[in-house]
């Protein structure tokens, strides 16, 4: 049962993390003007990064109950780990570029963000499969 649980959790950080990038993120931006899509942006991806932090925390304590110490493990454990950097770090660097118009540097960042994102999504589909 508890294998099934984090199953299900680790679909929903998948399921979550798909949503935001192509739902959430590109609708925002079409559907709100650059302030106030700014704005919502910078309110909602706090969020975003918690509680699939959180979840990622869930899965990994299912697989330390349940001894769980394989690639899987490690990949979730990534995820969470990458998800942390996300938010305490990179978000806030990406926040400051774009305030101080440093747009080469806000590229960048925000080109790595997207990059990490991706990669998190790869391996939770590792996971799952």
């Amino acid at each position: 049962m508890m294998q099934q649980i984090s199953i299900y959790l680790t679909s929903i950080i998948l399921g979550i993390m798909l949503f935001f990038s192509f739902v959430v993120a590109p609708v925002t931006f079409t559907a709100l003007n650059e302030e106030n899509a700014r704005k919502f942006i910078r309110k909602i991806f706090p969020y975003y990064y918690t509680v699939n932090l959180a979840i990622s925390i869930l899965v990994l304590i299912c697989f330390i109950i349940l001894k769980i110490f394989s690639l899987d493990f490690y990949l979730i454990l990534s995820v969470a780990v990458l998800f942390t950097v996300s938010n305490f770090i990179l978000m806030p660097l990406i926040n400051k570029y774009r305030d101080e118009k440093q747009d080469k540097k806000f590229k960048y960042s925000h080109f790595i963000s997207v990059i990490i994102n991706f990669i998190q999504m790869i391996f939770l589909v590792i996971i799952l499969f």
